[in-house]
């Protein structure tokens, strides 16, 4: 009759070289499938931005609006941001978020903005009226834009850490991995360290 107990004290026998290897490969492994969409997605937008000159899925649409805003865009003589923004993006169907906003006597200025996405209003102060210019580009420069994180808004900035986290974590436990097979282990060195001194040189020859 084989003891319960037996698994449980053959696991914690196990050489510490040996747990670690394992655990290592658990990392890697799962690492890999949540970094997967992650690495093709950055992969494929970065050779976009790469070739600026390949036009496709790039193309540029521009409006230009006019109109008066409605009594209350003004409290006290200052601009109410909110209701402006508002009144603007339910007219208009303004995407993104306010990314600035100024004025002086005699004009405001209020900009909305999201990934290939730009809309400007300017405001005359003395009766509201305003000018609405909204500039969208393609699908491909929505890649783009969110290949660098440009106007994404706080969510997608957590995506990109994450990614990187998770990417970094993917290098680090594939790294350790190579250390622990010794037919390759000098190989996967040898390959890791002319690879860093390639991207060095590289590097320096770009800055």
């Amino acid at each position: 009759m084989v003891s319960k107990a037996e698994p449980s004290i053959r696991k914690a026998s196990q050489p510490l070289r040996a747990r670690l290897y394992t655990l290592m490969r658990l990392i890697h492994l799962y690492a890999s499938m949540v970094s997967l969409l992650v690495v093709l997605f950055f992969a494929f937008t970065g050779i976009i931005l790469n070739h600026p000159e390949w036009t496709f899925g790039s193309a540029q649409t521009e409006q230009t609006y006019t109109g008066t805003l409605p009594p209350g865009w003004q409290s006290g003589g200052q601009v109410d941001w909110l209701k402006t923004a508002e009144t603007l993006r339910a007219r208009y169907g303004l995407k993104g978020s306010v990314s600035d906003h100024r004025n002086d006597e005699q004009q405001a200025s209020l900009s909305f903005r999201a990934p290939a996405y730009a809309a400007d209003a300017f405001i005359q102060m003395k009766d509201g009226s305003y000018s609405l210019r909204v500039v969208q580009q393609g699908p491909i420069a929505v890649l783009g834009d969110l290949h660098r994180g440009r106007d994404a808004g706080a969510a997608w900035a957590w995506v990109i850490d994450l990614s990187g986290g998770f990417l970094l974590l993917l290098a680090l436990t594939g790294f350790a991995l190579s250390l622990f097979l010794r037919k390759t282990r000098r190989a996967a060195l040898i390959t890791a360290l002319g690879g860093a001194v390639v991207v060095l040189l590289l590097m320096r020859a770009a800055s």
